[in-house]
């Protein structure tokens, strides 16, 4: 007993001798310190200052630089709290904050070590990890594959004068234009399409009070799965909000079952396929033991599908668990949605079971591991190497005061040994994708972009009058259906059944109603969110994610100059390449002098249009139906006319955009009728 106390008081003085001889560090230095040294609480939190020590890249930080305003990357206010669930029982806490004005209450939005502005953050405290990379190495692959995932950088951090070792500075999940860039929806929202979004939702243990919203079933348990609200908050979402976002997982397990792989009814029209790819094959590589049922995130944009994502708390992985707990789930040779544990909800393994959903991942595996790509084994043990080397001096320092990282490292030969087995395992079961490999896409060009148009006398509100022109540039009509727009930032997705002729175009607005009175013909759909006034990427994809084109615009040189002068972006031709800005021009002149333009519909007319009670409907073949939906697929009026003419009575419906369908012998016409 007197020899344990010894070594106690032993590591105990060792550690606060470490602390006061902490001077200097390859890496930014976090000194925080709250108001009247008291302790940091579970919640709420407490106020503080913060100071972030950070010369630049490749540059070394000093202790004593902490009033040298030319070295610190911040300086101010913070209200600051311990985060996490299981990870609270380790010594070493993890932190959370928020950065405040000197009020000590209003926000503070600020770029921390060159992160996009934002005013949460976190500081993970690496535990359970030996290797001291696996969050941050997931983080990082995440981003590199094309997906976000919070940024991260390493740091070094001192609380209250102690030196509480290494971690990294990283992004809070939240929604906003840098992170999970989806709209805010707040509690008036609970009408469509306002209604449709966006969403921040995860399965995970219930913690901090919030309440469970609903729970799903895996393959082999009852309601093993929890999902809580992450936005909106808990405290403020309505039921019609909480009753939406469940029918959309609840409508994404049924089709599953189903094994639907339709573009029309199954998944395909449910979820973003490629982000559901990637975060399985992520969580996958890494054999996450915590995947699917704990800290688990999905999002959906307003008229957007379901995102998987981002992805969260990547400890327990790379062959690490629990192990002081008698847990060894992270193995090299088991899918972590066939593991017998917490395999997450059933949709998880019923998608990959989907002969069509294998095949786009496997694919998507074969080419992240090719020569040069993240997932490549020799990429990664790259990346490995330079990602230890940044961190290897401040693990001594780490292991001095925790005593967790005996041999850092052995513990990352233990992890890239691992990865030596792991891959090779999934590309033996991941090797078959021939029956999605050369898959075509429709021959549809981004080839008009008004990204800031000038306000008019009429439309005071510039970002109405955004529109996107797509063309059909090939000769053979082609099915428009589950076409939508990849990413955040922008919402659309073509409707069941529509079709478009060689050589025509369809616009897209932001506003249809104050397209049509700007333009003077209807669009033919509109769009959710507004076009970024700087630079976006556009990806217009198939039903399945294929990529069909791909515009990243700007608003500098070399791109023609658009940018809120009353001007667009025209393509010069649609056969040069649209992702060069020497292929467009900036024009000013008015869109198209003819309906058809806007896909008006050949061979059929509706007049008047706009119209306010009735409008007749003629048609150059005799009709066997007549459909029409709103701008978000619902049918509002349905009929068998049986003639060349019919009468469609609107006095009861909102102002607003509609698309018309007539079936005829030889096919479908297609009209925008507008409402006033």
């Amino acid at each position: 007993m007197k020899s344990t106390l010894l070594l106690l008081s032993f590591l105990l003085c060792a550690h606060i001798a470490h602390a006061q001889g902490f001077v200097s560090s390859n890496l930014p230095i976090v000194l925080i310190n709250t108001d009247n040294n008291a302790p940091v609480p579970d919640e709420p939190g407490v106020l503080g200052t913060m100071k972030i020590i950070y010369r630049g890249p490749g540059l070394r930080n000093y202790v004593t630089d902490k009033d040298s305003a030319a070295f610190l990357n911040y300086n101010g206010r913070v209200d600051i709290e311990i985060r996490g669930s299981y990870s609270q029982v380790f010594p070493k806490k993890a932190y959370g904050f928020t950065t405040l004005q000197a009020d000590n209450f209003t926000n503070n939005n600020v770029s921390l070590m060159g992160m996009p502005e934002e005013n949460d953050w976190v500081l993970h405290g690496l535990s359970s990890d030996p290797s001291l990379i696996r969050d941050y190495l997931s983080h990082n692959l995440s981003r590199q594959i094309g997906q976000y995932a919070i940024r991260t950088a390493y740091c070094e951090v001192v609380v209250n004068g102690d030196y509480r070792g290494l971690y990294f500075l990283g992004e809070k999940i939240k929604p906003d234009k840098n992170r999970v860039n989806v709209v805010k929806i707040n509690p008036t929202d609970q009408q469509q399409p306002a209604l449709s979004g966006g969403y921040i939702t995860k399965t995970d243990k219930p913690t901090g009070g919030d309440p469970i919203a609903w729970a799903m079933s895996s393959h082999i348990g009852f309601n093993d799965n929890e999902f809580i609200h992450d936005w909106p908050d808990p405290a403020v979402v309505t039921a019609a909000q909480n009753n939406y976002i469940k029918s959309v997982f609840v409508n994404l397990q049924s089709v599953c079952t189903a094994n639907n792989a339709s573009i029309t009814t199954g998944f395909p029209a449910i979820i973003d396929l490629p982000s559901f790819v990637d975060f399985i094959l992520i969580n996958e590589l890494a054999s996450n033991a915590d995947a699917y049922t704990y800290s688990t995130y999905y999002h959906k944009d307003r008229d957007g599908k379901l995102r998987a994502g981002p992805i969260w708390d990547m400890n327990l992985t790379y062959g690490n668990d629990l192990f002081e707990f008698g847990f060894d789930r992270s193995k090299t040779d088991v899918w972590q949605f066939y593991n017998g544990s917490n395999e997450g909800p059933k949709y998880i393994r019923d998608l990959f079971n989907n002969q069509t959903f294998k095949c786009y991942m496997a694919r998507r595996w074969n080419q992240l591991t090719q020569p040069g790509m993240p997932l490549n084994p020799l990429r990664l043990e790259q990346y490995i190497d330079s990602t230890v080397a940044i961190i290897s001096e401040a693990a001594v320092r780490e292991n001095a005061r925790w005593g967790t990282v005996v041999n850092h490292q052995f513990a990352v030969n233990v992890l890239k040994n691992w990865l030596d087995l792991r891959i090779p395992w999934m590309t033996s079961k991941l090797s078959n994708f021939s029956a999605c490999t050369n898959v075509s896409t429709p021959p549809l060009v981004i080839s008009k972009i008004q990204y800031h148009p000038e306000a008019t006398p009429d439309i005071l509100e510039e970002d109405r009058l955004e529109f996107l022109e797509i063309t059909h540039v090939g000769t053979d009509q082609v099915n428009l259906t589950g076409v939508y727009f990849g990413g955040l930032g922008l919402a659309y997705q073509f409707p069941s059944g529509v079709y478009l002729a060689g050589g025509e175009s369809v616009f897209l607005a932001s506003d249809a109603s104050a397209f049509q009175q700007t333009y003077g013909f209807a669009p033919f759909g509109q769009f959710s969110r507004n076009l970024s006034n700087s630079d976006q990427l556009l990806t217009l994809l198939d039903a399945f994610g294929n990529e069909i084109d791909r515009v990243h615009y700007r608003d500098d040189a070399p791109w023609p100059d658009a940018d809120g002068n009353g001007r667009y972006l025209r393509l010069i031709s649609v056969d040069l390449d649209n992702s060069l800005a020497s292929s467009w021009e900036a024009v000013g002149s008015p869109l198209v002098g003819v309906e058809e333009a806007a896909f008006a519909g050949h061979g059929i007319t509706v007049f008047p249009n706009p119209a306010a009670d009735r409008v007749l409907v003629k048609a150059t073949q005799a009709m066997n139906v007549l459909e029409i939906t709103d701008l978000h697929g619902r049918v509002v009026y349905r009929n068998a006319p049986e003639g060349l003419e019919a009468g469609v009575d609107l006095t009861d419906w909102p102002s607003g955009c509609y698309l018309l369908k007539a079936g005829v012998k030889d096919g479908v016409l297609f009209k925008v009728v507008v409402k006033r």
